[in-house]
């Protein structure tokens, strides 16, 4: 039997990369999903297309996380369209790179806008339906532990993120809706090919700096995520959980 029949999970930035293996995962394990995009609709609807075509359930919601309108609307779809919350996947995230001299007031709010307070806004939004037994899964990174140069903003953010699975993990306990985070190391996806990492002297470091011996994909995130979310993983709140294939 499926570990995710019977159960909703909404997904943050799941048009592409992390977030959509997150999609196809959950819903392969038989949740009905609800797949939120900011601007890329054809990759939403892709991801859709994807998971019903395999007998699954899933809709494509359009939403700026960072805006709280938005966010209190992708959580109303969820509950509208499939009548109940279980599982949440804080996903969206930016990330830009700047050594300190070019970091701007843009640059800094660009990336707390959608990492730290998208976040917050729809695991607010959502708080309001999620049940006993429920999961919120947050997704932090690697960068968090190994601070490297040129990130403060970025590392800023996802520290943000590991304090903030911390305190949501105690004050939503009490209600036994559990709260963790997924660290992951660097991962091959559309954005870090257009980013230029993949194939770079950033990604050769990082290969030879983990044990495992390559980058991440996204998979290996997304199988990570599904076990959060589902009952084998009922004693595990407020972790932050490093996928980065023993890279420290």
């Amino acid at each position: 039997m499926n570990k995710l029949a019977g159960k909703v999970a909404l997904v943050t930035g799941a048009s592409k990369g992390i977030g959509a293996a997150i999609a196809r995962s959950l819903a392969a394990e038989g949740a009905a999903v609800v797949v939120n995009y900011a601007s890329s609709k054809a990759g939403a609807d892709a991801v859709v297309a994807d998971i019903t075509a395999k007998g699954g359930k899933a809709v494509a919601v359009q939403g700026d996380v960072a805006k709280a309108a938005d966010a209190r609307a992708i959580v109303g779809a969820a509950v509208g369209t499939f009548g109940r919350l279980d599982v949440l996947v804080n996903n969206s995230g930016v990330y830009e790179f700047a050594p300190l001299e070019a970091i701007t007031e843009e640059h800094f709010r660009k990336q707390f806008d959608v990492n730290v307070l998208g976040l917050l806004l729809v695991t607010q939004a959502a708080a309001e339906h999620l049940g006993e037994g429920a999961s919120v899964i947050n997704i932090g990174s690697l960068v968090s532990r190994i601070v490297p140069p040129g990130s403060a903003v970025y590392t800023a953010t996802k520290s943000a993120v590991d304090g903030i699975t911390a305190v949501l993990a105690r004050e939503l306990g009490p209600r036994r809706i559990r709260v963790n985070a997924v660290n992951p190391g660097m991962v091959e996806t559309e954005g870090t090919h257009s980013a230029g990492f993949i194939g770079s002297d950033f990604h050769q470091g990082a290969v030879a700096q983990t044990p495992l011996g390559r980058i991440g994909q996204p998979g290996d995130i997304a199988s990570i995520v599904s076990f959060l979310a589902s009952d084998d993983s009922y004693w595990l709140s407020g972790e932050q959980l490093y996928a980065a294939g023993g890279m420290r």
